[in-house]
Order: C-alpha cells, then sequence, then structure tokens
C-alpha cells in the first residue's frame, strides 16, 4: 500500500486543501501513518491530536487516529479546541512526544488541514516532503497503538491565567474587554477564560459553527472587525480582541476602533517584556513596520528582521533565545513566562497584563506610535515557475545599481529597500503563487515614491501588479 498526495496540498507551514478535491479520510489516514513512521523512527511513540470547528474536522480526525494507530504510535485525543491548546497539550506532557491539529486556520469552510509539532520542535518544510514521500513508497512502520481521551481545556485556561502573574488583579477591576470568537474553535476556551478574568468581558460569537455564519474569522481583515468595533463604541470599552478560526492568530482594537496591527500590538508587548530582559532579541517578520524595529532599539533589545512564516519564527527563536516575537499576521509567540508557541488567548491575557503594568491604557499605548502610511499586503497572481526567480532578478538589479535613493538591501526573506522615504518590500508567497509587496512612508508622496519603485522592478521582469487576490 502506498499513496500520494495532490501536489497542492504539503505546503511549506503546513498541509491544506479542498475537502472532497484535493483531502479527505484517506489522505488523512496516510498522514498518520507517516508521522507515526516518523516518530518511531525518532523513538517517539505518543501524539496528541485535536480538531477546530469545522464540519469536516471529525471525519479527519476518525482517519487521521486510524493511520497513527495502525504505525503504532499510541494516541491522545483531547477533542474539539484552538491549535494552541493542542500545543499546549504537548508541551506540557513529558509523555507526549508529537501534536496534530486539524485546522483550516483561517481558509473558506471547504478547507481543512494539519498542522504539526514534532517532539518540541515546529514540523514544516522539508519535514513535509519527507512525509510526503514515506507515503508515495508507502515505507511505513505498523503496530497497534493505543486511543486515550484527554480533556486538557481546564488546566490550559488556568496556564492561560498565568500570563497575568505579578499584577495587582485589583487594578483591573475597572478594566472592560470586547472579544470575537468568529465562531471558530477559540470559543469555548474563551468563554472559560473570561469566567476568570477580572473586569468585564464582552463576547461575541463563542458558538463553534463550520459555517462561519457571522463574518470570516480572519483578524487581519478590517471588514472582519466591524462587530467587535461596534461591541467595543456601544458599550465604551477599553478594547477589543478578536481571534482567527482556530486562536492562533490574533487581532485587536483600541477603544477608539482603531486597528492595532500586528506589528503595533507587538509595539506594546516588547516595552512591556524588555522590562525583565534588558537588551533582548525580538524578532518581527519582513512585513512589520520600521516603526517597531526603531521602538525596540529605543528600548535597548535588538531587534531582528526575519523570514515570515510561524514555523520558520519559531525555529529563530529558539536559536536566538528570543523572549518575543511576532508577525504582521497577528502570530504572536512569548517564550519569556510562556512555550514559546502561537497563542492568540495568551496574546490576549498578555495585553491585559502589559496596560497593568506599563500603566496606560491600550488607546494611550496606540495613540502614542508614529503615523506612518502603508499599504495593505498586497498580492497578486505569478506563475509558481517565475516567482521565486523574478524576486532573485529584483534583488540582483539593486545589488548591482541600487539607485540615488536606495539606503539599504535586505534579502532575508524577498527584497525589503529602505530608501530616505521610508520602505518597501516585494516576496514570494511559500504557499500559494503569488507575489506579495507593501511599502510604508510617513508622507503620501513618499509612499508614492515608493510604489512606483516596486511597478518599476516588476516591469524590469516583466511583470505588473495586477488586481490584489486572497489568502
Amino acid at each position: 500500500m502506498s499513496h500520494t498526495f495532490d501536489a497542492s496540498v504539503l505546503r511549506e507551514y503546513d498541509i491544506r486543501g479542498i475537502i472532497g478535491q484535493t483531502l479527505g479520510p484517506d489522505d488523512a489516514r496516510a498522514i498518520g501513518r507517516s508521522f507515526a513512521t516518523l516518530l518511531r523512527e525518532a523513538d517517539g511513540e505518543t501524539v496528541a491530536i485535536g480538531y477546530d470547528g469545522r464540519m469536516s474536522s471529525p471525519m479527519l480526525e476518525h482517519a487521521l487516529c486510524e493511520g497513527l494507530t495502525s504505525g503504532g504510535c499510541n494516541v491522545v485525543r483531547i477533542g474539539l479546541g484552538p491549535t494552541p491548546m493542542l500545543y499546549y497539550a504537548e508541551a506540557s506532557s513529558e509523555e507526549i512526544d508529537g501534536g496534530i491539529q486539524i485546522t483550516g486556520s483561517h481558509n473558506p469552510p471547504n478547507y481543512n488541514g494539519f498542522k504539526m509539532v514534532f517532539q518540541g520542535r515546529p514540523f514544516f518544510g522539508a519535514d513535509i516532503q519527507k512525509l510526503g514521500k514515506i507515503a508515495e513508497e508507502g515505507v511505513w512502520s505498523s503496530g497497534s497503538g493505543e486511543v486515550t481521551e484527554r480533556d486538557v481545556m481546564g488546566e490550559y485556561v488556568e496556564r492561560l491565567l498565568e500570563g497575568l502573574s505579578g499584577v495587582d488583579v485589583g487594578e483591573l477591576a475597572d478594566l472592560k474587554v470586547g472579544w470575537d470568537a468568529g465562531n471558530g474553535a477559540a470559543g469555548p476556551a474563551l468563554e472559560r477564560l473570561a469566567e476568570k478574568l477580572p473586569g468585564e468581558h464582552h463576547l461575541l460569537f463563542t458558538q463553534v459553527d463550520g459555517h462561519f455564519p457571522n463574518h470570516h474569522p480572519d483578524p487581519t481583515v478590517e471588514a472582519n472587525l466591524a462587530d467587535l468595533r461596534a461591541l467595543v463604541a456601544e458599550k465604551k470599552l477599553d478594547f477589543g480582541v478578536a481571534f482567527d478560526g482556530d486562536g492562533d492568530r490574533i487581532g485587536a482594537i483600541d477603544g477608539e476602533g482603531r486597528v492595532i496591527w500586528g506589528d503595533q500590538l507587538l509595539m506594546i508587548y516588547a516595552e512591556d517584556v524588555l522590562k525583565n530582559h534588558a537588551g533582548a532579541t525580538i524578532i518581527a517578520d519582513v512585513k512589520a513596520s520600521r516603526a517597531l524595529f526603531d521602538h525596540v532599539a529605543a528600548l535597548g533589545g535588538e531587534p531582528l528582521m526575519w523570514k515570515t512564516g510561524h514555523s520558520l519564527i519559531k525555529s529563530k527563536m529558539k536559536e536566538t533565545g528570543s523572549p518575543l516575537a511576532g508577525e504582521m499576521s497577528g502570530h504572536v509567540f512569548f517564550a519569556d513566562e510562556y512555550y514559546g508557541f502561537d497563542d492568540a488567548l495568551y496574546a490576549g491575557v498578555r495585553l491585559i497584563a502589559a496596560t497593568a503594568r506599563l500603566g496606560q491604557s491600550v488607546t494611550e499605548l496606540r495613540e502614542a506610535m508614529p503615523a506612518m502610511l502603508n499599504t495593505p499586503e498586497m498580492r497578486f497572481q505569478v506563475d509558481e515557475s517565475r516567482k521565486f526567480a523574478a524576486i532573485a532578478e529584483v534583488s540582483e538589479r539593486l545589488k548591482t545599481s541600487p539607485g540615488p535613493d536606495v539606503e539599504d538591501v535586505n534579502a532575508t526573506d524577498g527584497v525589503r529597500v529602505t530608501t530616505k522615504d521610508g520602505w518597501w518590500l516585494l516576496r514570494a508567497s511559500n504557499t500559494q503563487d503569488v507575489l506579495v509587496a507593501r511599502a510604508e512612508s510617513e508622507t503620501k508622496d513618499g509612499l508614492e515614491r515608493l510604489m512606483a519603485q516596486i511597478d518599476e522592478q516588476l516591469s524590469l521582469s516583466g511583470l505588473e501588479r495586477g488586481e490584489s487576490v486572497g489568502h
């Protein structure tokens, strides 16, 4: 027996496909069997599995469980919950050697997929390709593993509350926060958490529903924050927090309804974390604002610009010993008093803690940030065979003849060019056949000049910035 996956599902950071078209129970079974083979080769034998609220998740979980046990692994089923609850189950238990969450993340309802962790480290890139190769060759381990069930939500919520350690909770009695779970998998854990948090909490859409009847659960799209914004205004709340479909990405708005983007949240968290970790390395991806990197440096920290992708950032954190990292997309990683994985519920608790420790409201902290003009993330289709080559051409041109305005060319992930006007970025997506562009300046004219530079470089490679396409 062997199994071949659809070419589109084995991606850089996870496995993802369309139910009934590119992904189904046979794929889940093969993933389980192949993961078990790799884990047993590494002397591991127990895997925790969880799933999100999509309609197809229970079916995939059943098949995944079959694959893991027939590969000789024992399975601990933790049931429906956010992805970080699965990460917590794996990180907090010595007897669990790996974890798999069935989730379609922020994709449309007919998608689903798998996020994996292997003996405490992210499982991505070459690991996922190796998993595909094992399935294709059918060189699987075999056995008959045992299945047990464990309810970890209660202890997970208690662990989240430790994010307030050292804070005088009496000071938070008047705090008022809005939360939007977007009918995603974080809803039930959020309900339990809110009951135990100090202050007043107003919750939206905590009922898990894989049809996402109220709005799509992607907090990086401003339109999806409309309900939260209305709640914050109506109840005169201090701020609002939103989650994506599987609870590993956070979105936020201040008391005036202004969005606090991923890099701006990181500015708040960095100020809090650097108080106890002087000189520490704070990591952000190449899409983040220059204001963040400048802010970290001004606070005495060591800003590090790194590649986009939650698995890549987690790996870099371990390598550098960084206590805090984040991405524009709302993945935030705390390793100072937590496990270093992306957990939006924990990030929500830490936002409460940061305002208490810094002695300022979220609105005041947002107000103090420099006003930058930036484009949204522009994504446009480029053939898979062309996208990386085009970026290499742009990089080479700028290295050999940068032009009079260019102050710096950073090729960490794509090309990020700094000029007197600000900066612009062009990078190839690791997960889709698209190029991503972004620019930031302090002035409207500056932003237009930066966009002209992007268009000029694309044109020299025979490309143009077309209609923006979705994630």
